[in-house]
């Protein structure tokens, strides 16, 4: 099994920066993409970056230029650092990631449990 933790969020202005960081742990043998995604209220789950373990990163237009995903392939951790951040931000940031585990080299999808971000106005 393969757990993701993610911290870093919680309640700042509009123009402020939070830091997300998600840990992953467990019987992993390789990650490959990691990422962040975000719920808001009455609102579907949505790609805000993914980031493979080669560094590849693509994000949602909305965050683009303001959001920044990184990662440490020795620690198994990716972080998202998000700047300029709008009250349209506000919601439920998950972690997720393409992990194969031991022993069965099988390929599986993780989630995180998720972190509030709000951004008031």
């Amino acid at each position: 099994q393969v757990q993701l933790v993610e911290s870093g969020g919680g309640l700042v202005q509009a123009g402020g920066s939070l830091r997300l960081s998600c840990a992953a742990s467990g019987n992993i043998f390789s990650i490959n993409a990691m990422g962040w995604y975000r719920q808001a209220p009455g609102k579907q789950r949505e790609l805000v970056a993914a980031i493979r373990n080669g560094g590849r990163a693509n994000y949602a237009d909305s965050v683009k230029g303001r959001f920044t995903i990184s990662r440490d392939n020795a620690k198994k951790t990716v972080d998202l650092q998000m700047n300029s951040l709008e009250p349209e931000d506000t919601a439920v940031y998950y972690c997720n990631a393409d992990a194969t585990t031991i022993p069965t080299l099988r390929t599986y999808n993780y989630w995180g449990r998720g972190t509030q971000v709000t951004v008031s106005s």
